[in-house]
């Protein structure tokens, strides 16, 4: 008898990290590969937390996060998707990726089947084969007007056995964006068939029509099976603070007490002071970043849009391209060429779930400059190779 589960004997790095790690904060690499820019968290959130550490904030806090942040998270939901959320149904239990693994134990058990969207940040796949569960895909579809995935499609690839699907909207790697309508149509069958959606929320902000992107929270009943998952990591530059939060069914207060008390206990005390001046006072920031994002889906619209060699959708949200690449059907080897000849970072495709092999994803977030080197290598890259 073997003491490991084969879930988790069989687990593998994913491919970002698979290539990264080699040269991992080498000057010399321009780094497309993870989802962060080259923009310091600013300095009032980071003073915030400096003030929090100088005023002793180093105890044990409240399990499922500090009462202010809470009530600054209710503030700022209700005021961007003008709702009126129970503040009960908030938790911070630490990255926004622990949110999704405690809500995949929640759901998923040896026997149970979970479907995620595709293409998908790989560290989903392996949150959702740790439970013991059958995992599938429904992927997404290339189109002239973009990226393009119907309810419809998501409902048929549900099984008996479904107990939770992903949806990541925007969408990491494809900067898909899911309508309200969709939204509404997937909730109502969740709702009827208790199958459970987990929303990732992360780039709400991110989106180049509009403010933010619809949230399931806006169509949403306060006891449906719905967690919704976000973070302080993209719209605030906050990547290495690792806080993000969950809004959960109100019925289900005291379950996310226990479980954070297992998992995590809470988020770093003192760092979320910081998160309550991101949220009151980041608006700013906010909107300058949005403007960066933009500019730079403009420089990667230009340089793949129109280019002979790539298939290339311009994403509607995120901060994330997905190209393919004409006659290459491994771009595993594709991005460790780009990274050993050009000393680009970039992720290969085969990662963000089946189907996507022949695709790399390049991050835009980066400042213009370092961002349009990039591209002109590996742009200079594809046509040595295959042109």
């Amino acid at each position: 008898m073997k003491p490991f589960r084969d879930e988790i004997e069989n687990l593998q790095q994913n491919g970002i990290t698979r290539v990264a790690f080699k040269r991992l904060n080498d000057p010399s690499v321009i780094p497309l590969w993870f989802g962060e820019g080259d923009t310091v968290t600013p300095d009032f959130i980071r003073e915030a937390t400096k003030q929090a550490l100088d005023d002793g904030q180093t105890f044990y806090s409240h399990t499922r996060g500090r009462p202010e942040l809470r009530a600054a998270l209710k503030r700022y939901l209700d005021g961007l998707y003008g709702i009126d959320v129970d503040e009960r149904r908030i938790t911070v239990p630490g990255a926004a990726m622990l949110g999704i693994t405690i809500a995949a134990q929640m759901a998923l058990s040896d026997g149970d089947h979970g479907l995620i969207v595709g293409p998908v940040w790989p560290n989903i796949d392996a949150v959702f084969r740790i439970t013991g569960a059958d995992v599938s895909y429904v992927r997404q579809r290339r189109s002239a007007d973009g990226w393009q995935l119907s309810v419809e499609e998501i409902i048929a690839a549900v099984q008996p056995n479904t107990k939770a699907i992903f949806v990541n909207s925007p969408c990491n790697p494809t900067g898909w964006v899911m309508s309200q309508v969709e939204q509404q149509k997937l909730l109502e069958f969740a709702r009827e068939q208790q199958v459970l959606i987990i929303a990732d929320e992360v780039y709400h902000r991110t989106v180049f029509t509009g403010d933010c992107a619809p949230s399931f929270l806006q169509v949403a009943q306060e006891n449906d099976p719905l967690v919704v998952v976000n973070g302080f990591s993209k719209a605030w530059a906050m990547t290495g603070w690792r806080m993000g939060w969950v809004v959960t069914p109100l019925r289900h207060e005291v379950t996310w007490t226990a479980l954070s008390e297992c998992f995590n206990t809470t988020t770093n005390v003192f760092c979320q002071l910081g998160g309550v001046a991101a949220l009151e006072q980041g608006e700013a920031f906010v909107r300058s970043q949005q403007a960066q994002f933009r500019r730079g889906r403009e420089l990667v619209d230009a340089a793949f849009g129109n280019h002979p060699l790539f298939d290339y959708n311009s994403p509607a949200g995120a901060f994330y391209a997905f190209p393919r690449v004409k006659g290459c059907s491994d771009t595993l080897d594709y991005v460790e060429r780009v990274l050993a000849e050009e000393d680009v970072g970039l992720a290969p495709g085969y990662t963000f779930g089946p189907g996507n092999e022949s695709h790399f994803r390049i991050c835009f977030a980066q400042s213009h400059e370092r961002l349009q080197e990039g591209l002109d290598r590996i742009v200079r890259f594809t046509e040595r190779h295959y042109g």
